[in-house]
């Protein structure tokens, strides 16, 4: 039996392997699930949202820090404002006494708390990055993407951070973390410039993930992949110099009787498909059709600019993919990450470590978070070593998975319903509807 089929069923109990002990990486560790803002682009404002509200205990942090001294990077958020936590200095500190040389720790916020009391604090806990929400430098459209925030607190929670860094001479990473919608993507190269004048360090850009259904339009990026819409592009063009309108393909295929050009039409499209299936590639033929040229080019001129900004101005910036990649990478499985939420359940990834429904494309799906273990139980390197942890690792990295969103099918039962069981390909891996092994977004990392 496949050791993690029916994952979502239950909660997996994993068992220490006798093997030596191998390490994780990287530790995304959700000191809270509360915040002072609702953004409409935070997953706990999605419809079904099982995201209980509550913070880390120190004794459940405590319990982690046996990880701490083979790690690279410890970075304190999850879904919540790390900066509610009353600890989160403390975690700091402990974390920066066990980390090995050359690792750091951060993290997430809306800095919309950042006091200058604060600053000094947790720069002198040992801080090293600082990735600061920022979707606009329009004052109005600021506050529409981060409801109850203000461009100004960002500001002034930068220079106490710098200030604070500068008296206590301890070099300290600031960053900018810019979710992109068709709304907000002319404010991309204002904020370049704008962090370029308050020394930020590095920006970090992510696409839109829809958590209700009015945000599906918002969304800057098209559901088909890089390579779908390349060999599509190719025999658009070639039917265009043949005299053939592909337009026309879903008002005649299901006719019984055609005409011979209909029949050609047809038999055209069906040749395309075979050519793409033969490469590994499915093509959702009406959503090609469909796709907002327009927007995709903004979002290309957009980056363009901002990376001639970016590079003038001497910042770090990290861009997506404007359209999913077919080649698919897990940033988090490829790197060891573990991420670790409040009440001290682990699990493999952004993707599965909250309960919230999302939009593609204008489909709902329904993700159930994926835990292997819990740390009150077990030691976090038992859970990491388990044969099911162990095994669902190795199984993302066989990407064996369908690309749900390219399929003419999508979404299936087998990958729309809630309780996941399998996908098309047989596989117990819930990794078919995930954008994010595309590179259409990003995070502290």
């Amino acid at each position: 039996m496949n050791p993690i089929a029916h994952p979502h069923r239950r909660e997996v109990t994993p068992v220490a392997s006798p093997a030596q002990y191998d390490f994780p990486s990287k530790l995304f560790v959700e000191v809270t699930t509360r915040c002072n803002l609702s953004c409409p682009m935070c997953c706990k404002q999605s419809t079904g949202c099982g995201i209980a509200e509550g913070e880390m205990t120190g004794d459940i942090f405590d319990r982690i820090t046996p990880s701490f001294s083979r790690l690279e990077a410890l970075i304190l958020n999850g879904i919540g404002e790390p900066l509610l936590h009353p600890s989160l200095e403390r975690f700091i500190a402990v974390a920066k006494a066990k980390l090995p040389a050359g690792a750091w720790v951060g993290f997430q916020t809306n800095g919309q708390l950042l006091t200058p009391r604060r600053a000094h604090a947790l720069v002198a806990a040992g801080v090293d990055k600082v990735c600061v929400s920022a979707d606009a430098v329009t004052p109005d459209i600021f506050r529409a993407m981060r409801t109850g925030g203000e461009r100004a607190a960002v500001e002034t929670g930068i220079a106490a951070l710098r200030a604070a860094a500068r008296r206590m001479g301890r070099p300290l990473s600031l960053g900018i973390e810019f979710v992109v919608t068709r709304h907000n993507i002319g404010e991309l190269s204002p904020l370049v410039r704008w962090a370029a004048r308050h020394t930020i360090d590095f920006v970090i850009v992510s696409h839109l993930l829809p958590y209700h259904d009015g945000q599906v339009d918002a969304a800057a990026f098209d559901t088909n992949t890089d390579r779908a819409q390349e060999i599509f592009g190719q025999w658009q063009a070639a039917a265009e110099r043949r005299g053939i309108d592909l337009n026309n393909y879903f008002d005649i295929f299901m006719k019984f009787q055609k005409t011979p050009e209909q029949q050609g039409l047809v038999d055209y499209v069906n040749c395309m498909k075979a050519e793409a299936l033969q490469r590994g590639i499915t093509l959702h033929v009406e959503r090609l059709l469909k796709r907002d040229r327009e927007m995709l080019g903004r979002v290309q001129d957009a980056f363009a600019e901002a990376e001639q900004i970016a590079a003038a101005k001497g910042i770090a910036l990290r861009l997506p993919s404007r359209v999913p990649t077919q080649t698919r990478r897990c940033e988090f499985i490829e790197a060891g990450a573990a991420f670790i939420s409040w009440d001290g359940r682990v699990h493999p990834c952004y993707f599965l470590w909250h309960q919230y429904r999302c939009y593609i494309g204008g489909l709902a799906k329904h993700v159930q978070p994926l835990s292997f273990g819990r740390v009150t139980g077990q030691p976090l390197l038992s859970i990491w070593n388990a044969p099911e942890f162990a095994a669902f690792r190795q199984a993302v990295r066989r990407y064996d998975f369908p690309f749900c969103y390219d399929c003419s099918m999508a979404l299936c039962d087998y990958v729309e319903m809630a309780e996941f069981e399998q996908d098309c390909h047989i596989s117990a891996v819930p990794c078919g509807a995930c954008l994010w092994c595309t590179g259409l977004f990003h995070c502290l990392q």
